[in-house]
Order: C-alpha cells, then structure tokens, then sequence
C-alpha cells in the first residue's frame, strides 16, 4: 500500500504547498505553513462512508420572490448594518480588532432580544462563564435571560442546541477556538477554521437559527483564517474603531440580504455601546473653523450621508524626497491627486511635506472626497481660510476634470441640516427620489481643479470668488 502523503498549508492564506518551506509562495509571510494530514480536510470522515447522491429537483428564474422575513435586534445601527434585522438561518461573521468591543456589542443585542421572548445561546471559547456574567453585570443586563455557555467542541455545541425549543439567535466566540473532531488538526489552524465554521453554517440552514460568528483579524486588518470563511458565510462586518477616540464604526462589507458599505455609529460609555443617531455631528464636534488647511467633506457611507472634516498640513521640506503621510485616506489617491494639482492646477507641491488626516479617526475611501482634499491642501499651502458653512465633494480625474458623485441632493441636504449653507461640488443630473431637493443649501458648480483653486486663493486674497464661467469657456487655472 501506498504511504499517505502530508500537506503542508499556510495559515495566512490557505494555500497549499507539498512540502515544507519558510516562506509562503502564495502571501509571501514567512513561518506560516503547519504540516497537516491528508484525513484532516474538509469531508474526510463522510468521504470514508460516502453514498450515492440523490436527485433533485430545478427550478427557473421565473417565480416569485418573497423578502427574507427580519429579526430586530433591538439597536437601531446594527439593523441598519445588517439591512433591516438579522434574517432567520443567515450567518454573520464579525470581525474587529481585540478589545475593540465586539462582545460588549453582541452581549447587549443578545439581551435585548432574549428581553422580548426569544432564546437566545451564547457561545464563549474565550472566556469563562463567570467573566461573561462579569461584563453583562457591568452593562446592566444581568437579569435578561441569555443562556452562556463555554465550550469549543463543535458537535457538542450542535447537540446541546438541537435540544429544546430552537434558538433564535446563537453567538459563538470566537470561532478561531472552535474544534471538530471531523478534522485532524490543531484548533485555530485552516482547516478546523474551515471546518468548524462549515459545521456552524449546516446547522443554521436547517434549523433557522441565526448564527454570529466572531472572527479574529490579522495585523493588516483582515479576518484571520481562510478567506473561504468569507465566501461561505451570508454577512461580514468588520468593527473599526480608534482607541484614542469613543466613538465605534460596525461597516459592512457583505450583506446577500441587504446592500453593503452600510456602517452603524456607536460611541463607547461606561454602560456600554450607544447608538449614535447623528454620526455627522459628533465627526464635526470640536471642528476649528478659523485655521486653514481644513475642508468639511460630504461624504456618502452606503445609503447614509456623513459629513467628515479633512484636514491637511503643507510644510516646506528640509528632505531630498518631501515626506506624505496620510491618516484615514487612501496615500496612492494622495499622491494622484498631488500630480494633478501639479500638472493642471499648477500648485507647486513638489518641495513641500504633506501631511493628511480625516478627522476623528474615520477612514474614508468614496473618490469624492477628492475635491475636499484638494481644497484642504491649496488652502494649507496658500494660507487661506475655507468658510465655514461650506462642504466639498466631487472626484477629480486625471485630466483635472471634477465629475459628478452620486447622491448629490442627500449629501446636500445633510449638510443643510446641519448649519452649511454653501457647496462646492461638480454638477450633475437629478437622480432617484427628492431630486432637485437640496435643503436650500446654494451649489456652486466646478468643472474643472483649476476653478477651485481659483476660488480658494481668491479667498485668501479676500476678493469675491469667480464668476461661474459659461460653457464655451476654458476652465481657469490658477498659478499658486
């Protein structure tokens, strides 16, 4: 008989190598590959005992479509995030940084749904019992009937559930602790990651049961474990937050029931996480209007529109090569946006430090927030102070054209609730519903980089900003 040949697999990526190495060839990290045997793989053990399969049924795309039915969890952001309430037999995958707050999240939505009648399971691998009773005692849900359990075995945990009346919600974390005696690995590896979480999944597609999973993350940010995690499960939400700042940001990043990039705003207390129902307002608290160098974006997050100060720092360098750091913002958008205002906008930034930060500690990534960047650094370079009541947004193309954004009128109208009066923002067409409804906040159209930075230094020499030139005109450049 043939000897049965191991396989070595990366624990970073999952890939797949025949032999031993010390370095990746797949991701490229070093000390990665663990030796696993070839029973301990997906399936193994029904592989040995397989039958014939059976057949069934196809249908068309015709037919009729019912919306998933909804469970409220009884926090207004986390339903927004997970499109309307969690959807019976749907799995989500939470990630976050540790102790960024995600047990103190799905410990406050348990009680609150287990208050309104429903059962609901919470899984610790991590933690005891008593230091779960812990923390719900410190955020005052101690008398809400949520069952605790700490336990990793993965057909334990499946036996304990089927018992009884059906949970509506189940918790498990994290699922890096979770074993299954299905594979013959060490937990936390690839392929107990990957078979414990298949497990999971099975179970809450023929029972109903939602079921959360709680995802470590890597030093880069991403979920630990095989990205196939992430394909299998219906939902990922990944739990942003700074530690110098209160303030948490659950984005997510797939939703099968719902539209993604939505983000729900909490601020973290000494009672816990609250909902924070204003996000644009507690971004812009403390904002020093009368500094320049400072430009207020209005930005879009899913269908939520977020107002967000960019501020910008435009030094002489004392260096061979100018220093850019960025805070919140993509630095290759930076530097793209640096050799636009160089080649067309004629903005000498080539000797200079640039220093970028989305204030508060949001990280944005819409291309609108372009023109906002821009203006923050022509007015840091130039020293002149952008009004207060005015907001940017727009994307700046290579050819220094400023392009419309999409969801103009929502954007505008968020910053009219919020005291801003004045825009400066490419025109586009009305879209969708309220179209041509602004707030009363007054546009100024720009469309091209060179009439804004004409704007701006006009602004810091005090004369009235440009007129709005017609169409047969070339867009103005300013020299600065």
């Amino acid at each position: 008989m043939a000897k049965a040949r191991t396989s070595f697999i990366c624990q970073n990526c999952g890939a797949v190598s025949p032999r031993w190495q010390g370095k990746c060839e797949a991701c490229n990290e070093w000390n990665t590959l663990v030796e696993e045997a070839p029973s301990a793989g997906i399936g193994a053990l029904a592989a040995r005992n397989a039958k014939k399969g059976r057949v069934f049924a196809l249908e068309g795309l015709t037919g009729e479509a019912k919306p998933a039915p909804r469970l409220l969890s009884g926090m207004a952001e986390l339903d927004r995030v997970t499109g309307g309430g969690f959807v019976p037999g749907s799995v989500l995958l939470i990630g976050g940084e540790p102790g960024i707050g995600k047990s103190t999240l799905l410990i406050q939505s348990c009680a609150a749904l287990a208050r309104r009648g429903q059962r609901v399971v919470y899984i610790s691998g991590e933690e005891a019992v008593a230091q779960v009773r812990l923390r719900a005692e410190r955020l005052g849900l101690s008398d809400a009937p949520v069952e605790l359990a700490a336990e990793t075995s993965v057909e334990d945990i499946i036996a304990t559930l089927s018992t009884g009346r059906l949970p509506a919600l189940v918790v498990i974390d994290s699922i890096q602790t979770m074993w299954t005696e299905t594979a013959e690995a060490t937990p936390g590896t690839v392929t107990q990651v990957r078979c414990a979480a298949q497990a999971l999944i099975r179970f809450a597609k023929l029972s109903g049961a939602c079921v959360i999973l709680v995802g470590h993350v890597t030093k880069d940010g991403q979920i630990a474990g095989p990205r196939v995690v992430e394909h299998m499960v219906d939902a990922v939400a990944s739990f942003e937050g700074d530690g110098s700042h209160h303030f948490r940001i659950l984005r997510n990043v797939k939703n099968r029931f719902g539209p993604t990039d939505e983000i729900g705003v909490f601020e973290m207390t000494g009672a816990g996480l609250s909902e924070v129902g204003n996000p644009s307002a507690l971004f812009l608290a403390g904002r020093d209007g009368s500094a320049p160098g400072a430009a207020v974006f209005a930005g879009m997050e899913g269908t939520r529109p977020v107002l967000v100060e960019i501020q910008a720092l435009v030094a002489p360098s004392t260096l061979g090569t100018p220093r850019r750091a960025v805070v919140g913002w993509d630095p290759n958008r930076l530097s793209m946006l640096v050799a636009v205002l160089e080649t067309h906008g004629r903005v000498r930034l080539g000797q200079h430090d640039i220093y970028l930060s989305v204030a508060g500690g949001v990280k944005i990534s819409e291309p609108a927030a372009d023109l906002a960047a821009a203006a923050a650094l022509v007015s840091s370079l130039t020293g002149a102070v952008l009004p207060q009541d005015m907001v940017f947004f727009g994307e700046v193309a290579l050819s220094g054209a400023v392009r419309p954004s999409p969801h103009a009128n929502l954007r505008l109208k968020e910053a009219a609730k919020l005291g801003f009066s004045r825009a400066v923002a490419p025109q586009g067409p009305q879209e969708g519903e309220g179209a041509g409804k602004n707030g009363g906040i007054a546009q100024r159209p720009v469309r091209h980089i060179g009439e804004a930075i004409a704007d701006i230094a006009a602004l810091g020499r005090g004369a009235p900003p440009r007129e709005t030139p017609r169409d047969s005109q070339r867009p103005a450049r300013a020299a600065v």
